[in-house]
């Protein structure tokens, strides 16, 4: 095997000095498929870098660092020096895409502390099946990147965070003094009337105001919600945190959730709910995304799908899609925000998108404003800058064969 850093850098590629608190390095697996093809669980080093003082390196494991954990791709940051005290670092581990920015939906944060040399990271940074299904793998290579922050100070005292959560979600599973019950889905699930209306707005309307549904003995029937998304709410309600499901549930969640959040007026969830799916925001589903973002006023997820139909190569992607057409005849006064954001962005100044003619286009023929706009698209897509490979502050691993 064979360890490669860019040119200009010695021995590092980071851009810390070593008196720098703050650093990010880049390492790049060139020659992924050989990683993997070894008997054994291998592991693959960066070169070093420096931040705060310290010496610093990448460890990576295509196989996993453990052995329930084979299926994953485990990354970890190494202290390789001794410290005299105990060194705490903020650290973001980011999978690149192939612009060399970060994936959102694969950007892991957290504060942890070196007391001498070893490793900190994830032993489940990504699973190899959902890396090889993805765009993010071309021609056999991938890259990551940490940014490291040495946080100088941490807290003499620890205050331990509240368990009230805890407490309540128990209530809720052991239904205990219930007085209300939910049909959902065919199936019922108790709860209690005072803690509903203290957290929702719209439960306290239905179990004490003048809309209130029934008695405390009635059965109130909701029709318009999956059991599983209803239970979710449920233990939101009480626990007041995101529930537990696998990753790849997460997105459909989402969307249900913040339909429900807005119905019940529930405003945290809703805000938890759009940063999810601003994190799970791809081509395939960004046109469905912003019809839900514009339907139920959610401005920072709507921001967000603008951003990922930021460039004109994604936006002609996006409009050949039959989700696009639902959104141009569904929204098309978000479809003209949407076209103008974009070509702004590549033509700098598109006075005809102001016209009330062009108003007037949208609304009337919302086909023919796709065409042209593609057809414009089509045209100054050759303008676009071609991002590559930053070499600087980057390490790349490239087994030999």
């Amino acid at each position: 095997m064979t360890r490669t850093a860019s040119k200009g850098s010695d021995p590092s590629c980071s851009d810390a000095t070593i008196a720098s608190a703050r650093a990010y390095h880049v390492l790049k697996i060139d020659g992924y498929s050989r990683t993997i093809n070894i008997s054994c669980r291998p592991s693959f080093e960066s070169c070093l870098f420096y931040a705060g003082g310290h010496t610093w390196k990448l460890r990576y494991y295509p196989m996993g660092s453990r052995i329930g954990n084979h299926s994953f791709i485990s990354l970890y940051l190494s202290l390789v020096d001794p410290v005299d005290e105990a060194v705490t670092v903020k650290t973001t581990f980011s999978l690149l895409d192939q612009d060399q920015k970060p994936v959102r939906s694969y950007r892991h944060t957290a504060t942890v502390t070196f007391s001498a040399p070893g490793l900190k990271g994830y032993e489940r940074f990504i699973r190899r099946k959902e890396l090889e299904r993805s765009e993010h793998l071309k021609d056999d290579c991938f890259a990551v990147r940490v940014d490291v922050r040495i946080v100088k100070e941490a807290p003499s005292t620890v205050v331990p965070l509240s368990d009230m959560h805890r407490h309540l979600g128990d209530l809720l599973w052991s239904k205990e003094h219930t007085d209300v019950e939910f049909r959902v889905s065919g199936e019922t699930f108790a709860a209690h009337r005072l803690l509903l209306g203290a957290r929702s707005p719209v439960f306290k309307a239905e179990l004490f105001g003048p809309i209130k549904e029934g008695t405390t003995t009635d059965v109130i029937q909701i029709d318009d919600m999956e059991a599983h998304v209803f239970r979710a709410l449920l233990t939101f309600v009480y626990t007041d945190a995101w529930p537990e499901m696998e990753h790849e549930q997460e997105p459909a969640m989402s969307q249900h959730l913040l339909i429900a959040s807005d119905r019940y007026g529930m405003q945290r969830l809703k805000l938890i709910c759009e940063e999810k799916l601003c994190n799970h925001i791809d081509t395939s589903c960004v046109a469905t995304i912003l019809a839900l973002a514009e339907k139920h006023n959610c401005l920072a997820l709507k921001e967000a799908c603008f951003d990922v139909l930021g460039s004109s190569a994604t936006l002609l992607t996006v409009l050949k899609t039959k989700e696009f057409e639902c959104l141009a005849l569904t929204y098309p006064t978000i479809t003209k925000e949407l076209i103008s954001n974009v070509l702004t962005r590549n033509l700098k100044k598109v006075k005809v998108l102001k016209t009330e003619e062009f108003e007037r286009l949208a609304l009337t023929w919302p086909t023919i404003t796709k065409e042209l706009v593609s057809d414009v698209l089509t045209r100054h897509l050759e303008k676009a800058k071609n991002l590559g490979w930053n070499q600087e502050r980057q390490s790349v691993i490239k087994p030999s064969t």
